[in-house]
Parts: structure tokens; sequence; C-alpha cells
């Protein structure tokens, strides 16, 4: 059985670097996907799929639902681990059902948690200024422009994300705003008790 933990956090909350952590700390049953991560490695393969999904993340807009579907159901059947952490998934409401109904028909796949590391928004903005000025590489979604845009979009459906799996029962909320280490730690506690 694969037991999937989604993470949901604002950008530059720094959810990515949490569950990467996590996985390192026990990558003998823990295995890691960041969406941005698997969008960013298809557009590096220069392929067609690659081309159509920078138009998108350049923007800062939301991958079209069938393509980013089909990546991380894809790296769910292929992970060589059974507890499953995947970050910055969902992004929307359309997602998130779609994500809900292929789940209730797959067996061997429980979604077991949906992980929210909550900060500021002015804390998430500090981060990813920080991250553009300190970066040698910039990435073509880190810009103050392409910040706000993505901040709106990640803010817009979160009530009725966080709603939903209140309502499941799923849903565990950590302070972002507490240092790494202690973050960590906690997440780390809470997902292993789960797995």
């Amino acid at each position: 059985m694969k037991k999937i933990f989604l993470l949901i956090g604002a950008p530059g909350s720094g959810k990515t670097t949490d569950a990467s952590m996590v996985a390192k700390r026990h990558s003998d049953h823990i295995v890691h996907y960041s969406t941005g991560d698997m969008l960013r490695e298809e557009v590096a393969k220069e392929s067609e799929l690659g081309k159509t999904i920078e138009s998108f993340i350049a923007k800062g807009a939301l991958v079209p639902l069938d393509i980013i579907l089909d990546t991380i159901m894809v790296s769910i059947k292929n992970a060589p681990a059974d507890v499953i952490l995947i970050d910055g998934y969902p992004r929307s409401v359309e997602q998130m059902l779609a994500f809900d109904k292929i789940i209730a028909q797959e067996e061997e796949i429980s979604l077991v948690s949906v992980i929210e590391v909550n900060v500021s928004e002015e804390t998430a903005r500090e981060r990813v200024v920080g991250r553009i000025a300190e970066s040698e590489v910039i990435r073509a979604d880190d810009s103050m422009e392409v910040f706000n845009h993505r901040m709106q979009i990640y803010t817009e459906p979160l009530a009725q994300i966080q709603d939903f799996y209140k309502r499941k029962k799923l849903l565990k909320t950590f302070n972002g705003e507490k240092s790494i280490d202690i973050i960590v730690s906690l997440m780390e506690i809470y997902i292993l008790a789960r797995r």
C-alpha cells in the first residue's frame, strides 16, 4: 500500500525543504516529490510537453489538470518507497477533487494526510526575495510579479481546500514560521506515526 502525504503551503513556506529533509532522513521508506521539480524536470528535457509546461510556469499559472495528474500518478506508482510526500499539490479545488476521485479508485494507494505549512504572506515574500537575491540561477517562477500571482492562486481556493480536508479529518497544520529544525522534527514525528 502506497501511503500519500500531500504538502500545501504558500510559495516560500518551506514545504519543499521540510519534505525533502524528512525523506532524506528516512530514505529507505520515504520518498519526496515536488510537483514543481517534476514539472521543471520535464521542461529541462525540452520535450513538446516540457515546452507546454514551461509556458504556464513562466507566467506563474497552473499547469493543466491532466498534465499534473498524470505526472503525479506515474510518480506514485513508480515510487521506490511506500510513503510518498508530494508537495505543491493540490493548488486548486479542481485539482483536489480530481485527485480525490482517482485515489478513491486505487486500492493500493491511500491518502493519509494533507499537511499545511502555514506562514504569513510577509514571511513568504521575504523568503522568495532572499531566494532570488542568493540564487545564481534564477528560476522562471522566481520574480516578485510571479510570486504575487502565485500567492493569489494559492490563497483563492485555500479555504475550500482546508474545509474539504478538515471534513475528511486529513488536514494537519504546522507553523512554518518556526525554525526549520523544529518544523522538520514535528513533521517527521507526525509522518512516522502514520506510516
